[in-house]
């Protein structure tokens, strides 16, 4: 496999080595919450749920949220959290699985995508959007926070990461039109706060 594996993963949680890690809920989320893309009762998928934020946060605001990862200090992370959560989130729950070979039990009603994209090698980025769309009820939504972290080496034809650079185009090409609808853009750009990072907000619908 190319790329990072499931032990890559697992070392990086247990050393704590985890960049991406904003120690708290993403802000976005609240902003597609309040504009409708979340509601309760929808069954949310969250793959490469790590920490477990976003989650619990999906969970609390009444949503059947399924968390996947495949490292199990991640698993542990997120299981933890979710345990957390008052009321108990008797719907909610979190699999340890490769987000490439799992399949959802039913039609999803929303993708939560944060982290997921960002952290598989783009050799696996095809195989990754199609499970995307397979995961989805058609009119279904797919928040993507695509992450912005271009590196020097780039510009020679390197591919480093993770986090991998998730370029417009390159997203564009991998959730075409004719199977994704796309917002106009400008997109907001969401900062990280490590390293110069940034993320693009995107609400794309299924067809």
């Amino acid at each position: 496999m190319s790329g990072p594996d499931a032990d890559f993963w697992q070392n990086r949680f247990e050393s704590g080595s985890t960049p991406w890690d904003r120690g708290e809920v993403h802000p976005q989320l609240a902003r597609w919450m309040a504009a409708g893309e979340l509601r309760p009762g929808e069954r949310v998928a969250v793959p490469g749920c790590g920490s477990g934020y976003e989650l619990a946060a999906l969970a609390e605001a009444g949503c059947a949220a399924i968390g996947i990862d495949y490292a199990p200090a991640a698993v542990a992370r997120s299981r933890e959290r979710l345990a957390r959560v008052a009321p108990p989130a008797t719907t909610s729950e979190v699999i340890q699985a490769d987000v490439l070979e799992w399949s959802p039990t039913a039609p999803l009603d929303v993708v939560y995508e944060q982290t997921c994209l960002c952290a598989l090698h783009p050799d696996h980025w095809q195989a990754y959007a199609a499970r995307l769309h397979a995961w989805l009820l058609p009119g279904g939504r797919l928040l993507v926070l695509a992450m912005q972290a271009p590196r020097e080496g780039a510009g020679s034809g390197f591919i480093e990461g993770p986090p991998y650079h998730t370029d417009i185009n390159a997203l564009r090409a991998l959730l075409p039109q004719p199977a994704w609808e796309w917002p106009r853009p400008p997109y907001e750009r969401v900062p990280h706060p490590r390293n110069g990072w940034a993320e693009l907000a995107i609400a794309l619908k299924r067809r």
